[in-house]
């Protein structure tokens, strides 16, 4: 700082200036934290949403294993009492054969796009042949197409004992 002819004190030319780049920095840095959030709330809101789509195609699959199940065990589903060969059935894996073979136990599902669907699969188990086998699949939808669940029960008949074993099939079959 210097003092001029009457005393007071002033800035020299050099330190005119400094005060508005400091400001942009500071302004650049509260936009690049602006912008920073922003994409990261946009993407926790995209991932809630597809978590959600995702919940709501588990439970319709769900809704609708526990419908086929019920129906198997109370005697009522539509399934051959013999299968066609040893080894676990492989129709929920062809698009064709279930969607000729699957059934529609729920009429409709809140926020789905379709509603969920399930096939009754006989199946001969190698290790007891006197027990009866069925595999139920079902699917479920979410908001979209792209948006599915699958479940399983294996349910074997073995005298007047009935076993159930849930799986969840991670990727679709098709």
């Amino acid at each position: 700082m210097m003092r001029d002819a009457n005393g007071r004190v002033g800035r020299s030319v050099r330190e005119r200036g400094v005060a508005l780049p400091v400001v942009l920095v500071i302004v650049s840095t509260m936009l690049v934290t602006s912008a920073a959030w922003f994409e990261t709330s946009l993407f926790e809101a995209r991932s809630a949403a597809g978590m959600a789509d995702h919940l709501q195609a588990f439970h319709a699959a769900d809704a609708a294993l526990i419908a086929c199940t019920r129906t198997l065990i109370d005697g009522t589903a539509a399934a051959s009492a013999t299968p066609a060969q040893s080894g676990e059935p492989a129709g929920w894996k062809r698009s064709d054969t279930f969607a000729a073979q699957a059934a529609t136990p729920i009429a409709s599902w809140p926020a789905s796009v379709r509603p969920p669907q399930c096939l009754v699969e006989p199946w001969r188990i190698t290790t007891r042949p006197e027990a009866r086998a069925y595999l139920v699949t079902a699917r479920g939808y979410g908001a979209t197409e792209n948006a599915q669940s699958w479940l399983q029960m294996q349910v074997v008949f073995d005298g007047t004992r009935v076993e159930q074993h849930w799986r969840r099939i991670v990727t679709r079959p098709f």
